[in-house]
This record gives structure tokens, C-alpha cells and sequence, in this order.
């Protein structure tokens, strides 16, 4: 059985949370008020998940999941309000060591969450089965890749596409990749990764600021050429529907999801396939589930390269594995050796 943890300044919402979770057969070990009792509460459960708050009094949640990874490691799911200082609230918990996030349907206080119970159940089982440790091993990767040397942009090919997908623990994964991604090797970029829907521009913007790419959320018949990428809109899917004199036209859908996700990474990488007819690279990360690995079977029968993130460093070894036991992923890396091996698979003597 699961164990978890509740940590909310609301009395009601820890209520609710609990009645959720136990109706379903999770145990709730304990709740915390504030972040100060989190951090003291897990050091003495030691539970599976700790579902987090983020704003609280005394110590507020992302303070308190840099506590909990510093002292006690443990899988933490933030509950946010659907705002705009939610999410970034959010991204930056999940920078500190929080494995995924769940939007709270109304805000701060929301009295129609349990209308999601089953989503929020779902998270809470699949965040308590991530390696909270792997975010550790994710940023010391990160540390030591940054002095690898890279090479001129006239050892690339011409007009690269790279397409990446992820799910849970995957924005700071991501994150580290598109800080890493040299300029010079000029890729059209597109990231499908998994998360609530009105967090996908923050996370855009957040990607934006750290990379030398220009990188925006997705708009339904855009366009983008070299050294631009477009994160998948929330709820939509993402597929490209043009690709002419190295640029790429894209379309939104809100069509059946796939998997049980919108955005799907089968659907953009699909379609990539289909269409681009010059370089592809196609890259899945850490998460939960199969979608990924119809994609990337499609992409390596049209010729492009297939990377998976290895299972030290994913939070949660689902994707990964999925496409890797289909037969199709080339190379499996830590989440440190990505960007290198993606520049590999461009170097005009590969």
C-alpha cells in the first residue's frame, strides 16, 4: 500500500486530500500545516509521496522541498493554483527536487477537486514510485557536461529537427538540455512534455531564459526555422503539417488523446516522420506510460536517430523503457550525456 503524506495550510483541503487518497486505498500517514512540519513529518514517516502545497505559512513549499531533498529524499507532488505565480511557483519546486506537479481545479482552495480524484490518484501513485534521487544525479550530470567543448556549426548537417517528449520528472531534464544545446548545430526544436495546461507557457518562458534558442509555447499554423523551439500547448496536440526550404509549419488539435495525454509525443513525432525530410533526432525522457514509442519507431524508419534517457538518471523508467523494448531507440544515455549524443548523430562524418 502507499504511503503518503499531506502537506496544506488549508484544513479543508487536507481534508479533502485525505478522503480522496484513503477512499482509493493510500494510506495517509500523516498532514502537515506548513512546510516547517513537512520536513519534520517525512524525516519521521519516511513516506512513498508527499503531496505539497505551495504557498503556506512559516515555510512555504518550495522552500521546504529543498529541505526534504537536502535532508531526506522522498518523491514530492505539488498541488498548485491554476495562476500564473502558481505555476511559477511550481516549475521552481520542481527545480529544487519535486518530481511533477497537479493543478488544483479552482484555485488555493478548490471544493470541486474531488470531481478529479482519479487524476489526482493517479499522480500520486506514479510520483511514488519516481527516484527522487535521480534529480541529484540529473544536475551533477548537468554540472560536468557544461565543460565539454562543442564543436563549429560547420561540422553539422544542414536543417536538423529535434523533437523531444517527456513526462514526469522531465522539465528539469529538459530544462538542462536546452541550456546545453549549442547554437551552432541550429535545430528546429520541439518539446512535448507532459503537465497541467496552463503551465506550458511558464515553462516555455523558463526555457527560453536559460537557452540560446528562441523557445515560446506552440501556436496553431506557426512557423519556425534554425535556432528556434516550440513547446507543445497544453491540451492540444502538437503535429507538424509542412516542412519547406528548412522551415516547419505546425498545426494544434485538440482531437482524442492518445495514450490519455494532450499533448501526445507519439502524435508530434508521427507526424515529424512524415513530413521532414532532412535530419531528425528524436529524444525521450524520463516518465511514466508508452507514448513515445510509437514515434519513435516511426522516426527510425524514416531514417532518423532515436535516444532514450537511461534509468539512473529517470526519475520514472517508463518511457524510456517502452521504446526501448520496441526495438527502436539507438542509443541510451544519462541525462548528462544527452546534448552530446544528440550533436553526435549531426556531425557530418556520422
Amino acid at each position: 500500500m502507499t504511503r503518503a503524506l499531506v502537506v496544506d495550510d488549508s484544513h479543508f483541503m487536507r481534508t479533502v486530500i485525505t478522503d480522496i487518497l484513503e477512499s482509493s486505498g493510500i494510506e495517509v500517514v500523516d498532514q502537515g500545516r506548513n512546510g516547517r512540519e513537512a520536513v519534520e513529518l517525512v524525516q519521521e514517516y519516511d513516506p512513498d509521496v508527499v503531496t505539497m502545497d505551495v504557498e503556506m505559512p512559516e515555510m512555504n513549499g518550495i522552500e521546504a522541498v529543498e529541505a526534504i531533498m537536502d535532508r531526506h529524499p522522498v518523491p514530492i507532488l505539488m498541488l498548485s493554483a491554476l495562476t500564473t505565480k502558481g505555476a511559477d511557483a511550481t516549475l521552481e519546486a520542481m527545480d529544487k527536487g519535486a518530481v511533477d506537479a497537479f493543478a488544483k481545479p479552482s484555485g488555493t482552495i478548490s471544493t470541486d477537486l474531488s470531481s478529479h480524484g482519479e487524476d489526482l490518484v493517479e499522480a500520486v501513485e506514479t510520483v511514488a514510485r519516481a527516484d527522487p534521487t535521480a534529480h541529484r544525479t540529473t544536475t551533477t550530470s548537468r554540472d560536468s557536461s557544461a565543460s565539454v567543448s562543442r564543436s563549429s556549426a560547420a561540422e553539422f548537417v544542414e536543417d536538423p529537427t529535434l523533437v523531444i517528449g517527456a513526462s514526469t520528472g522531465g522539465p528539469n531534464v529538459v530544462e538542462s538540455l536546452l541550456s546545453e544545446l549549442p547554437r551552432e548545430a541550429d535545430f528546429r526544436v520541439l518539446v512535448v512534455q507532459h503537465m497541467p495546461d496552463e503551465f506550458t507557457e511558464r515553462f516555455a518562458n523558463r526555457l527560453d531564459a536559460g537557452s540560446a534558442y528562441d523557445v515560446r509555447e506552440a501556436t496553431d499554423g506557426e512557423r519556425i526555422g534554425g535556432g528556434e523551439a516550440l513547446v507543445a500547448k497544453g491540451d492540444y496536440h502538437l503535429a507538424v503539417t509542412g516542412y519547406s526550404n528548412g522551415r516547419l509549419r505546425v498545426r494544434l488539435d485538440q482531437s482524442e488523446q492518445v495514450h490519455s495525454v494532450r499533448p501526445a509525443i507519439d502524435v508530434t513525432m508521427e507526424s515529424v516522420a512524415e513530413t521532414v525530410t532532412d535530419h531528425v533526432t528524436a529524444v525521450l525522457l524520463t516518465g511514466m506510460g508508452a507514448d513515445g514509442a510509437a514515434g519513435a519507431v516511426a522516426i527510425q524508419e524514416a531514417g532518423g536517430a532515436t535516444i532514450a534517457q537511461d534509468e539512473e538518471t529517470s526519475a520514472v523508467f517508463g518511457i524510456p523503457a517502452r521504446a526501448i523494448e520496441t526495438g527502436c531507440i539507438d542509443t541510451v544515455l544519462p541525462a548528462g550525456d544527452i546534448v552530446d549524443g544528440i550533436l553526435d548523430t549531426i556531425r557530418r562524418d556520422t
